[in-house]
């Protein structure tokens, strides 16, 4: 079938194009991506009130003065933004969405399956950013619809999910701007209150609690490891890398810590665990305006959510039979299946969200630091970005096997390796109260699986196990269902 889809409207056809590519390779002469748009995109998705509720965690569950709050934030953002902008390097090389390149370190299967991890982790920021986007609204309407906001707020991301890439992106850095000053204006008014700091609890400096929000902060940026390459396969093959780096990382970083530090000053003031109505209070009359704008926003900008956990769905859904073609129809039905049910997850869940919340990033950590080191160390240290493209689409995996034993054991590893130094309220490791609780388990659960798989693989292949072998440097125009 012919790969031109209409587009919009004939006077729309320069402002939105429908998503044609789905999981599939993006060709050179529609590499359309700026650098510029790569920044706006993760600027503008971290302009969200569920920052403010992740960084509100450094003074209300870390117990930690506005300072230390505030180096911890820094110090996590900075140093996870790095490991999601190399993942962001690599889609202009292979053109392709970020949770569908795990078929290169796990086989055919083994990367489908690393993708439905991706999904169901997609899934709960949605479901978290509907909670948090319906708090917003209730704040400014002095409502307890909180249900109605839900499906309102997964009404409009969905709309905006189904039309794709394309007005997925121009929505986002539309509303990042806006939202930019929106939040650097919050953050000095909250900041000149004196209400802001009156506080009534002791706090101040805890190991514990400073590596723990820390470690919040390397999850929140490597949380968009799975998406990155989403978005930046649109960018130029040859020019693309580098600057999808530094647009990725200046966008996410500057973002989310613009947020998460007016989030640590709201906790300050938190104390029924409504970090949103505490902001409303301490904005004054300012609040409504901010605060509707907010959950508009969150509407909108949750669409990336959708949008990348669809293209991890479809690469599970690809897997399960030869007989399945992704086109166009499924991409919309799996896309409207998916808000509904992050909807309901929202719905069901909306109760006990602070602490649900906080467990889930926190064990979002443990999953997605040993597949991002072993992706990583495949890419940069052993093929050093040469991969075959088509291989990633063929059942029996081509060169890269229908499963990689030596990717996937390596990430068992990992995760193996995090468990005796684990802190969450479910599961507590042995070792973590001999290190006064200090959650240094994603440490190791980065370094041991991305040790043990470079070494492993460079044997294997040493020893002549079947390599990547060159790369075909193209991610080729695959025909495209409509």
């Amino acid at each position: 079938m012919s790969e031109d889809f209409p587009k919009l409207t004939t006077s729309t056809t320069k402002i939105i194009t429908f998503e044609r590519r789905h999981i599939h390779p993006i060709p050179d002469d529609e590499r359309h991506g700026t650098t510029s748009g790569l920044f706006f995109v993760w600027l503008g998705i971290n302009m969200l009130p569920l920052t403010v509720v992740t960084g509100a965690l450094a003074t209300t569950l870390f117990g930690l003065s506005i300072g230390w709050s505030i180096a911890a934030i820094l110090i996590g953002n900075i140093v996870g933004g790095v490991g999601a902008a190399l993942h962001a390097s690599q889609g202009p090389q292979l053109g392709v969405p970020q949770m569908l390149q795990a078929r290169g370190q796990f086989g055919y299967y083994g990367g489908s399956l690393l993708a439905l991890i991706a999904l169901i982790m997609f899934l709960g920021f949605f479901a978290s950013n509907l909670v948090v986007a319906s708090q917003s609204f209730m704040a400014v309407f002095q409502s307890d619809a909180v249900n109605l906001g839900i499906v309102v707020c997964a009404g409009v991301a969905l709309v905006v999910a189904i039309f794709g890439y394309d007005l997925v992106r121009k929505a986002m850095a539309a509303v990042s701007v806006l939202l930019g000053l929106l939040f650097v204006a919050s953050l000095i008014i909250v900041a000149g209150n004196p209400a802001t700091f009156e506080v009534t609890r002791e706090l101040g400096y805890n190991a514990a609690g400073f590596f723990g929000m820390l470690a919040v902060g390397v999850t929140w940026q490597l949380a968009y490891a799975p998406y990155v390459s989403d978005y930046s396969r649109y960018m130029p093959r040859k020019s693309g890398a580098r600057k999808a780096f530094w647009a990725t990382y200046s966008g996410l970083v500057t973002g989310t810590v613009i947020v998460m530090v007016l989030g640590s000053l709201v906790g300050l003031t938190t104390e029924d665990g409504n970090a949103i109505g505490a902001l409303g209070r301490l904005l004054g009359g300012f609040g409504p305006v901010v605060l509707f704008a907010f959950g508009i926003a969150s509407a909108v900008i949750n669409s990336a959510n959708i949008y990348s956990g669809v293209m991890s769905s479809l690469t599970v859904l690809e897997s399960i039979s030869a007989k399945i073609k992704i086109d166009t129809f499924k991409r919309i039905a799996m896309t409207i299946a998916y808000a509904v049910l992050a909807m309901a997850a929202a719905l069901i869940g909306r109760e006990n969200f602070l602490v649900v919340f906080s467990d889930f990033i926190t064990i979002l950590l443990y999953v997605l630091i040993p597949w991002s080191a072993i992706n990583l160390i495949d890419y940069f240290a052993l093929r050093k970005g040469h991969y075959r493209v088509d291989d990633m689409f063929r059942r029996d995996g081509g060169v890269y096997g229908r499963w990689d034993t030596i990717g996937l054991v390596s990430y068992l590893i990992g995760l193996i390796a995090q468990i005796p130094f684990m802190v969450t309220n479910m599961y507590t490791g042995p070792l973590a109260e001999s290190l006064g609780f200090v959650d240094v388990a994603w440490i190791f659960g980065f370094v041991v699986p991305g040790v043990v798989y470079f070494f492993w693989k460079r044997s294997f292949e040493r020893r002549g196990g079947v390599a990547a072998g060159p790369s075909t440097d193209s991610a080729p125009a695959t025909e495209v269902s409509a």
